[in-house]
């Protein structure tokens, strides 16, 4: 399998894009448990532009009864990323003076469950920045967040 590298522009030009509002081309999944997972997946495609349509392991989205639970949910988009040997964007859990625009941070309990999947759009001064769905945030301090632990998910390439 061949490696691309991953447009972290296009990924941030995307969430700028779209943090306050919705793209109308997918489902907005805020009422029934949150969009905030779907809307990275979102940003990773619009820089990646590869999805992985292995039936119940990948990361895809068709519409909204036909995507895998990777592309919108938290738990899920963690585990394809960092595991994926095949199509689509590959993630490592990544220090957080490693992170760039475009990748993920994850927000969880101190028990480890993890429920929120902001995306990094800047990091100045110490202070990482993001966007969000489900409480629609862009440009937001991820210190403004309340939470437990932070996960980071730099991603290092995309399979094609």
């Amino acid at each position: 399998m061949r490696e691309s590298t991953y447009d972290r522009a296009k990924a941030v030009a995307y969430a700028e894009t779209w943090a306050m509002g919705r793209n109308p081309a997918y489902y907005d999944f805020e009422a029934i448990g949150g969009d905030c997972t779907n809307f990275a997946s979102q940003c990773i495609y619009a820089g990646s532009g590869v999805m992985n349509f292995t039936p119940v392991m990948g990361w895809y989205y068709i519409d909204a009864a036909r995507r895998a639970p990777a592309w919108t949910g938290v738990e899920p988009l963690y585990r394809f990323l960092v595991t994926n040997g095949g199509a689509g964007p590959r993630a490592e859990v990544a220090d957080r003076d490693r992170v760039l625009p475009g990748d993920i941070v994850q927000l969880g309990t101190a028990d480890g469950h993890f429920y929120h999947s902001p995306v990094i759009l800047g990091v100045q001064d110490g202070e990482i920045y993001v966007a969000a769905h489900t409480f629609d945030a862009l440009w937001r301090p991820l210190s403004s967040y309340v939470f437990d632990r932070a996960r980071f998910l730099h991603i290092t390439g995309v399979g094609v």
